[in-house]
């Protein structure tokens, strides 16, 4: 996702809710959110969908390492050599 640039993609709920398939069409073109507001204040963000899923995947990933340090920290964890044994007894020779 590219960074957003404020002075294009922060509009009012009214200007979006007006010409919609362009905020879309623009999110698609330029891969920037659109942050919707209303009364001044961000309620909504407009995110094309390939870049909602690559953002989850981001997140589940994330997840994934931060259980795994917690883990390690915890003592819970497989030294070096215990893993790789594992791994190579489940790979076909």
């Amino acid at each position: 996702m590219q960074k957003l640039k404020i002075d294009q993609d922060i509009r009012s709920m009214s200007e979006v809710r007006n010409a919609l398939a362009s905020y879309i069409k623009q999110v698609h073109d330029t891969r920037r959110p659109v942050v919707i507001t209303q009364h001044g204040k961000g309620v909504a963000v407009l995110l094309g969908a390939n870049e909602f899923e690559a953002m989850q995947e981001k997140i589940d990933l994330l997840s994934d390492v931060q259980s795994a340090l917690s883990q390690l920290a915890k003592g819970e964890g497989l030294s070096h050599q215990k893993a790789k044994a594992g791994l190579l007894k489940r790979v076909p020779k």
